[in-house]
This record gives C-alpha cells, sequence and structure tokens, in this order.
C-alpha cells in the first residue's frame, strides 16, 4: 500500500483498519523502514478519524 493510495474521508472502518496496523507491523518484523513507517502514520490518522465518527455515530 502506498501512501498515496489512502483515500481522505474512507469508510474503512476503525477494526479494518486497526487490522491493517497490526498487519503491517507483524510484516515488518517490529521495525518500520522509512516507507513503512509513512504507510503506518497514515493509516493510525484514518483510523483516528474513524474512532471519532463512531463515538459521533453512537453519541
Amino acid at each position: 500500500m502506498s501512501p498515496d493510495s489512502v483515500i481522505p474521508g474512507s469508510v474503512r472502518s476503525a477494526a479494518e483498519l486497526n487490522d491493517q496496523i497490526r498487519a503491517l507491523w507483524r510484516r515488518a518484523g517490529g521495525t518500520l523502514s522509512a516507507q513503512e513507517r509513512a504507510e503506518y502514520e497514515l493509516l493510525v490518522v484514518e483510523w483516528a478519524s474513524a474512532i471519532r465518527g463512531e463515538v459521533v455515530e453512537a453519541a
């Protein structure tokens, strides 16, 4: 996954994004390359947005 493939306003759930973050760490063996770090950062930002959206929906 390239950093450019993350779409702002994505409809992926927090759970799906969490799974992708965990898979990235497993593939990387616990040490991220510069490219993996960029992917991780984008996933975390998208995950945080999804969490906020889920909290708003629950309220």
